[in-house]
């Protein structure tokens, strides 16, 4: 069985939040997934808090759409970002990445490594990640727009990690038809959708569409127009919204 899970995904449990558990849960499930995979900010969470936010993924879940907690955590300068699922402790702020890995390896959990090109991320990593990774962002919508990753496919194609997209999302600015199809059996829960993680039987999709590294290549060029477009309009936009006095 298929089923959509939208993957990174912040509510007002982060600080830059603007969402509630339920209304994601809510929205994501209408739009057709059955999973979202959050990721809140490693920023103001302690161990308490965390459980508390476990609790609040519980209740925020249905019958429709399953709620999984996460973490990002960041390291000190807040370039390397890791997205990080499982029954993992809350570690810390502000972490060497390595260091972090170790630990999230240590308790069985699962860690992508989040939009390697925002702060050039990517000129950070080290081979010793590699093995303590299942993941790599070959697409974020926040931080690359309509267009994926221009740097993840090196990384992806040198460490044969599994492709991962993500939302990034905060505002209904990151709405996006972007998201991980798990291959699963039997009931859907948290512990299903990790294994689909561990056994690499997850794929990232657009609209229904495969994405892969020679994927990405062949429509790259076209998507990276398109995202230019967008751009551009945005920006005019935002030029006009301000001359008209418009918060934006």
């Amino acid at each position: 069985m298929g089923i959509l899970a939208a993957c990174h995904v912040h509510s007002k449990w982060s600080y830059d939040g603007s969402w509630t558990l339920a209304d994601l849960s809510a929205e994501f499930g209408r739009r057709g997934y059955r999973v979202v995979m959050m990721t809140e900010h490693d920023r103001g969470f302690t161990q308490q808090r965390l459980d508390e936010y476990r609790e609040a993924c519980i209740q925020a879940s249905s019958e429709k759409v399953l709620v999984v907690p996460g973490i990002e955590y960041s390291d000190a300068e807040n370039c390397v970002h890791v997205l990080v699922w499982g029954d993992v402790p809350f570690l810390g702020e502000q972490l060497a990445t390595v260091r972090m890995l170790e630990q999230v390896r240590a308790f069985g959990g699962y860690a992508v490594l989040a939009h390697p090109s925002r702060k050039d991320a990517w000129k950070s990593f080290d081979s010793s990640w590699a093995e303590l990774l299942s993941g790599i962002e070959i697409w974020n919508r926040k931080y690359d727009g309509w267009a994926p990753s221009k740097t993840a496919p090196s990384l992806l194609e040198s460490y044969d990690k599994i492709p991962f997209v993500g939302l990034d999302f905060h505002t209904h600015r990151q709405f996006f038809p972007l998201g991980m199809m798990m291959e699963l059996t039997g009931e859907i829960t948290e512990a299903a959708i990790l294994r689909c993680f561990s056994s690499r039987l997850c794929r990232p999709e657009v609209k229904g569409v495969a994405i892969n590294n020679k994927g990405v290549a062949k429509v790259g060029p076209m998507l990276t127009v398109a995202e230019k477009g967008r751009k551009i309009a945005a920006s005019i936009l935002k030029r006009s919204r301000t001359k008209r006095g418009v918060k934006v």
